[in-house]
């Protein structure tokens, strides 16, 4: 995910509304890692993921390097090392610790990155409140993308905090479970058809949006049909029973060295038990629920299953115009709910899950939109320069802040990640 806009805060958005935006973000960050001991917040369980800690103090140090030492002459750091460990990929800025060795950092501790995020945001407090209107500005934008930013390190940290618990014995839960959901069946597969021709896809109106979504550009596309829902546990249980991973005919060459080479037989957190398969959530494991998405699927997987089945996946550009021509509403089972686990589809008519549940896994690789340029300055890092080696995904999870998506909203992972909650849409040529 890249931290990088396209347009600023609302247009007319009063200070205080903004204010009280930029503390609700921050709370919501709090309250993620309220649930979590000074240890949980300190274990880095592989390279990709960070500590909840470093999260908490990185998005801290996004307002520091960014906001206050460009805008408020008197402002004094916090920490004078604080900008080397808590970078995360910015050249422009300086040297960063080893993302790596994150995990070895039990100095600061959470204790000291509490006092660090109260020192920073009562400094943005007054420079909300106090900046000049010229310097506002340049720097509203700016608040914008920091707490965009930061919403999506909050769906990194119950990420990484899901894979650090898995590998623990003791299989600990996050969170008591959420209250139960009426017990329903997958409904039947349907098929939504979309005509094919010239569309318009990517951002172009007011608002917020990653730069990485522009420029708004024509695509030609024939017809299609994109499934009614997402591809559930037991579609994906009969992918398993034929042997799906150990077909090669199914699989991408670089997919079938990955499954040969992990030792990969089901989708990450699933185990095989005498009563059954189970699957470990943010709530404790729990025997799999056959209607409920299929998760924490790589796009090999979800490539090589389409393949099984007979499909294949959407690209990005045709989910997109699926989901703006059905009037997908921007809600769903997203994080707001608290439940942080995919559920069953809903009965009903046309397109369904969109958004929330599961990411979803395109067949398009991730890649400039024609004209794309990026932003200038330290910030225009992040997007660009990751336009390589990695898949697009659409729509949002059940850890996805609410208010955070759009339909254009492009998010990116290598072809092997499964640590994402990410899942499958099939799509057919019509």
């Amino acid at each position: 995910m890249g931290p990088i806009a396209h347009e600023s805060v609302p247009a007319g958005a009063g200070r205080a509304h903004i204010a009280a935006r930029y503390a609700a973000v921050r709370d919501a960050t709090e309250a993620l890692a309220a649930p979590l001991s000074a240890e949980d917040q300190s274990v880095q369980s592989m390279p990709d993921c960070s500590p909840t800690k470093w999260h908490r103090a990185h998005t801290t140090w996004f307002f520091e390097t960014f906001l206050l030492a460009r805008f408020q002459p008197d402002y004094r750091a916090f920490h004078a090392s604080y900008g080397y460990l808590f970078n995360s990929y910015y050249e422009a800025v300086g040297a960063r610790h080893p993302r790596p060795e994150r995990g070895l950092l039990s100095r600061p501790g959470v204790a000291e990155i509490a006092r660090y995020r109260r020192h920073v945001d009562g400094a943005m407090a007054a420079l909300i409140a106090g900046l000049g209107a010229a310097d506002w500005r340049e720097a509203a934008p700016l608040l914008e993308l920091g707490l965009q930013h930061e919403q999506q390190h909050q769906e990194l940290i119950l990420m990484d905090i899901k894979h650090a618990l898995s590998l623990n014995p003791l299989q600990p839960a996050y969170q008591a479970p959420p209250p139960p959901s009426p017990a329903r069946a997958a409904p039947p597969l349907a098929w939504q058809a979309v005509a094919g021709g010239l569309r318009q896809i990517g951002h172009g109106g007011a608002g917020f949006a990653f730069d990485n979504e522009t420029p708004r550009h024509k695509v030609w596309l024939e017809p299609y049909r994109l499934a009614s829902r997402l591809v559930t546990c037991g579609d994906y249980l009969r992918f398993i029973e034929a042997d799906g991973y150990r077909r090669p005919e199914f699989w991408l060459s670089e997919g079938w060295a990955t499954v040969q080479q992990q030792g990969w037989s089901a989708p990450l957190y699933w185990a095989r038990e005498a009563s059954g398969w189970s699957v470990f959530t943010l709530a404790g494991r729990r025997p799999l629920d056959p209607a409920e998405p299929v998760a924490h699927v790589s796009f090999y997987e979800a490539d090589a299953f389409a393949r099984w089945a007979g499909r294949r996946l959407p690209g990005e550009a045709e989910w997109e115009v699926a989901a703006v021509e059905a009037g997908v509403a921007l809600d769903g089972n997203l994080g707001d709910r608290g439940r942080f686990h995919p559920e069953p589809a809903p009965a009903g008519d046309g397109l369904r899950q969109m958004i929330g549940d599961v990411w979803e896994w395109t067949a398009s690789p991730y890649t400039a939109y024609p004209g794309f340029r990026p932003a200038a300055g330290a910030v225009g890092e992040y997007n660009g320069k990751f336009m390589s080696n990695q898949m697009v995904l659409r729509g949002g999870a059940a850890v996805t802040p609410a208010g955070h998506l759009r339909a254009t909203y492009r998010n990116f992972f290598p072809p092997a990640a499964r640590w994402a909650f990410a899942g499958i849409r099939l799509a057919e040529d019509s």
